[in-house]
C-alpha cells in the first residue's frame, strides 16, 4: 500500500497573517505537519500545496518533499480542500510515476499531532475495512436544540458525562482516505470509520487563542523534583518542591523520592503529585536514563561531584538547592536562598531575593500590629526532632498557671512525633496538627516561636515578631533569621536553657516597642517576588 501525505497550505490567512511560516515554538508553523509525515515511518511520499513562494521554497529545503505551486483559482477563500488535495495528487502522481492507493490530508495548523499518533490511525486505516478515516475527540455533553422555537433538550435523560452516547468531533489534524474515493468534489468514502486522537494533540489553529494554546502546550517541559521528608530532616524541601510545582502547572512535573522516606512521599501523594520511588542514588540515576527530563531539580541539600557527574548526561538542565557540597559547580544553577552572602561561582543564587514562597503567602496581607501579645504561635517545623514544642508547651503552662495572661496556638506537623498531644483550654493553649494554611495561623498572631528553617521567610511576610530556636547546627547556618530582618536568636536549641526561653518571651511580649520595630524589619523585605525568580532559574530563563 503505498500512501501520500498532502499538506495544502495557502499563504494567505486573515485571521492570523503569514499564519503557516509564522513561528510556532521557535518553527515555521508548517514543519510539524511535514516532520510528521515524514518521521511516522507509514508515509511514502510528501507533497506540499501553496500559492506562496515563501512556502514552497521552504517545503523544498526537506529531502523527499515535492513543492507544488497551487494554481490562484484555486486558493481562493472559498475553494474548499476537495478539489485542492485531488490536483495535488494528480500533480504528484504525474511528477513521481506513482499511483497511490491512500491519500493522508495533513492539515499544517495542527502542530501539536504527534508522528506516532499519526502511524497508529495510519496502522488502525488499513486494518479495518474503510474507505475514509477521520480524526476527532469523544466529546460527549449535553445538548439542547431549537424546536419550533421554544429551546429543548436534544437528549432523553440527563446523565453523567462518562454514561452520554460518544459525540465524535472532527479535529481537521489528518483525513486518511483510499485513493479512488479522492475526486475533486470529495474526500470521503462510502465507508467511513474514525481515529480517537489525545485531546491534547488536537488543537487546530484558527485563532489567535489557539494559537496562544498551542505555544504553551509545545513549551511543556518535563520537569523532576527529587526531594526526601523524614523526621530527622523535616519536611521543607518537600514543601518547597510542592510550592515550585503548583506554580509549574504548564509544565509535567514528576517527584522522585528514596522510598525508604514514606514521610514525605505520604504527604506529596496526599498533594495528588505523581511520584516515583527509587532505591538510593543508583536507582535514581538509572530511572533519569530512561525518562530523560528537560529539567531536573535535586533539593536534597549537599551534593557530590561524582553524583551530578552521574545526573548531567540524562537531563537537559541541571539545578539544585541549598547545595553547598563539590556538585554545585557541575549545577547549571543553584539556589541557596537561606544561605546570605557572595557565592564563589556566578551559577549560585544566595539570599532572601530568591525564596520560594507558598500561594497561600502571596494572597494574603498581615494583620493590624497588636500592641498586646494576646495571641502567641508556635511552630517548629514538620517534625520538630529536638521536640521545642515541648518545652514551649511547658513554658505556656507556667507563664498561665495563674490565669490566661495570652493564647498559645500549637501548629504541629505531620511528622511529629514528640510529647506535645493535646490543648489545655483552660490555660489558653490549643493545639492543631498538620494544618492546611498556616498562613491563617500566622495572620492572627502578635508573636511567634520558631525553628530556623524556611517558616521564617514566612513569619517575616506575615510580619510576626519571632523568637528562633535552631533544631541543628545546620540551621545556624540560616543567616536570615537575625534582629537586622526582625527575628530574636537565641541560638541551637538544644543549647539555651527553659529560663532563657522564658525570660525572652517575657520580656519581648512587653516590649512593645522593640515588637513593632522587629515588624517593620520583617515587611521591609521584598520577598513575595522570589518565586518568579526561581521559576525561572529552574527554567533556563533570564532574570
Amino acid at each position: 500500500m503505498r500512501a501520500i501525505a498532502i499538506v495544502p497550505a495557502r499563504g494567505g490567512s486573515k485571521g492570523i497573517p503569514r499564519k503557516n511560516m509564522r513561528l510556532m515554538g521557535g518553527r515555521p508553523l508548517i514543519s510539524y505537519a511535514i516532520e510528521n509525515a515524514l518521521g511516522c515511518g507509514s508515509i511514502d511520499s510528501v507533497a506540499v500545496s501553496s500559492d506562496s513562494m515563501e512556502i514552497l521554497s521552504y517545503a523544498g529545503q526537506y529531502e523527499g518533499v515535492l513543492a507544488l505551486d497551487r494554481a490562484s483559482e484555486l486558493a481562493r477563500d472559498a475553494v474548499t480542500l476537495d478539489p485542492v488535495v485531488y490536483d495535488a495528487v494528480l500533480r504528484a502522481e504525474e511528477a513521481l510515476g506513482v499511483d497511490f492507493d491512500v491519500v493522508i490530508t495533513l492539515q499544517p495548523t495542527s502542530p501539536l499531532l504527534s508522528a506516532r499518533t499519526l502511524r497508529e490511525a495510519i496502522d488502525a486505516f488499513e486494518q479495518e475495512d474503510v474507505d475514509t478515516m477521520i480524526s476527532v475527540i469523544n466529546a460527549p455533553h449535553l445538548r439542547w436544540k431549537e424546536d419550533g422555537g421554544a429551546i429543548v433538550p436534544a437528549y432523553s435523560r440527563r446523565l453523567n458525562r462518562q454514561q452520554l452516547p460518544p459525540n465524535y468531533l472532527e479535529t481537521g489534524a489528518f483525513l486518511i482516505t483510499r485513493r479512488a474515493s479522492v475526486t475533486e468534489s470529495s474526500r470521503i468514502g462510502q465507508r467511513v470509520g474514525v481515529f480517537e486522537m489525545p485531546e491534547d494533540e488536537a488543537t487546530d489553529i484558527d485563532t489567535w487563542r489557539d494559537w496562544a494554546v498551542c505555544e504553551a502546550v509545545l513549551g511543556r517541559k518535563r520537569i523532576v523534583f527529587r526531594a526526601d521528608g523524614y523526621k530527622e530532616l523535616g519536611l521543607g524541601h518537600i514543601y518547597r518542591a510542592l510550592t515550585l510545582a503548583y506554580d509549574m502547572t504548564e509544565h509535567d512535573v514528576v517527584f522522585v523520592c528514596d522510598k525508604k522516606h514514606q514521610l514525605g512521599i505520604e504527604r506529596l501523594r496526599a498533594a495528588n503529585m505523581t511520584v516515583v520511588e527509587v532505591g538510593g542514588d543508583d536507582g535514581l540515576v538509572a530511572w533519569l536514563e530512561g525518562y530523560r527530563p528537560d529539567v531536573y531539580v535535586h533539593d536534597c541539600l549537599d551534593t557530590s561531584t561524582e553524583l551530578m557527574r552521574r545526573i548531567k548526561p540524562h537531563v537537559g538542565r541541571l539545578v539544585t538547592f541549598e547545595d553547598l557540597g563539590d556538585g554545585a559547580r557541575e549545577a547549571d544553577a543553584v539556589v541557596n536562598a537561606i544561605y546570605e552572602g557572595a557565592s564563589r561561582h556566578l551559577n549560585v543564587y544566595t539570599g532572601k531575593a530568591y525564596v520560594a514562597l507558598r500561594d497561600e503567602f502571596l494572597s494574603t496581607s498581615p494583620k493590624e500590629f497588636g500592641e498586646q501579645a494576646h495571641r502567641v504561635l508556635v511552630m517548629f517545623g514538620g517534625t520538630d526532632p529536638l521536640d521545642l514544642s515541648a518545652r514551649v508547651y511547658r513554658m505556656a503552662e507556667d507563664y498561665n498557671a495563674g490565669g490566661i495572661r495570652a493564647e498559645f496556638d500549637f501548629v504541629l506537623g505531620s511528622g511529629y512525633e514528640g510529647a506535645v498531644q493535646n490543648g489545655n483550654p483552660d490555660l489558653g493553649i490549643g493545639v492543631t496538627r498538620d494544618v492546611v494554611r498556616v498562613s491563617d495561623h500566622m495572620k492572627l498572631a502578635d508573636m511567634a516561636f520558631s525553628s530556623q528553617g524556611r517558616t521564617t521567610f514566612e513569619l517575616a511576610s506575615m510580619g510576626v515578631p519571632t523568637i528562633v530556636l535552631a533544631q541543628n547546627e545546620r540551621e545556624q547556618l540560616h543567616r536570615f533569621a537575625q534582629m537586622d530582618n526582625g527575628f530574636i536568636n537565641l541560638g541551637l536549641g538544644s543549647e539555651v536553657s527553659d529560663e532563657d526561653i522564658r525570660s525572652t518571651f517575657e520580656w519581648l511580649s512587653g516590649s512593645v516597642s522593640i515588637r513593632k520595630e522587629m515588624r517593620r524589619l520583617m515587611l521591609d523585605n521584598d520577598l513575595k517576588s522570589g518565586i518568579g525568580k526561581v521559576k525561572r532559574i529552574i527554567l533556563g530563563e533570564t532574570l
